[in-house]
């Protein structure tokens, strides 16, 4: 299970609206329980858990996925790469898309 993110509403208000698992009252749920708020919520779902991609390649649908590894990228570098998706990708292009940052 993964501690997500899920900001930038698909109809992408103002500067994006972010949201946290603890704020949703999912904090511990399962991967599908948490794919599936988000989906019904329209938002995106930013996540460093890779379950979470292998549940929405399988068939589940989603409003999109931004994953990053942690371990990788800096708090600062993934935040900038949120905002460019925020920026230049639409609520239809992020539909079903899983972004890797």
């Amino acid at each position: 299970m993964g501690m997500c993110l899920m900001p930038l509403p698909v109809p992408y208000a103002g500067a994006g609206e972010v949201s946290t698992t603890t704020e949703a009252g999912l904090l511990g749920a399962e991967d599908a329980d948490q794919l599936a708020y988000a989906t019904s919520e329209r938002r995106v779902l930013v996540t460093h858990d890779p379950d979470l991609i292998e549940l929405a390649h399988r068939d589940q649908a989603h409003a999109g996925i931004a994953y990053c590894d942690p371990e990788r990228r800096s708090l600062r570098s993934i935040i900038g790469s949120l905002l460019l998706i925020w920026e230049v990708l639409s609520p239809e292009e992020m539909e079903g898309h899983v972004e890797y940052l």
